[in-house]
């Protein structure tokens, strides 16, 4: 059963109030540079590929269908690719700046050695910085944590090869 009217239209207002200019503000070009940089950083120690997906709302038909984040967030998965890498080693962060919420997405092979309380203790990072208005900070932090993990169960073979572009996207 799904939520009620008025929580539908309450959710379906926050995002529609969460602009382009409010991503902006939480992630400006100079930030979304360093975000990437620390990505490709990370990619140079281990097999993982590392995708950070900043989604000021979700479309109005995923809202008002009562889609979840992590729904959200396995939709995206798959539509960037993210699962589609030589050692299934792929990993999402996925922000939603309308509810200031962050779901982890891991491909198959690090689910199995990477337990899903390690994933959200990263999520909280982010989550408890986003309160403090501290977009950047706690987002490198995250990325940070989760190429610390992976450098340990997935260490670099040899020269890496980047699957994937390490540049966040912003929808």
């Amino acid at each position: 059963m799904g939520s009620s009217f008025s929580t539908r239209l309450a959710r379906a207002m926050r995002h529609w109030r969460t602009t382009a200019a409010v991503g902006r503000k939480a992630f400006p070009t100079e930030s979304l540079g360093d975000l990437g940089a620390a990505i490709t950083e990370g990619e140079l120690h281990h097999r993982g590929e590392v995708r950070l997906i900043v989604e000021n709302s979700m479309p109005f038909d995923a809202v008002w269908n009562d889609v979840s984040n992590r729904q959200r967030a396995l939709a995206l998965f798959a539509e960037f690719g993210v699962w589609d890498t030589e050692d299934n080693c792929g990993v999402l962060i996925y922000v939603n700046l309308a509810e200031h919420k962050v779901e982890i997405v891991c491909d198959r092979n690090i689910g199995r050695r990477i337990d899903s309380a390690t994933w959200q203790a990263i999520c909280q990072t982010m989550t408890q910085g986003f309160r403090r208005g501290e977009f950047h900070d706690s987002t490198l932090a995250a990325i940070h944590q989760v190429n610390q993990l992976l450098r340990q169960h997935f260490p670099a073979e040899g020269e890496a090869v980047n699957e994937l572009p390490d540049h966040p996207i912003v929808l």
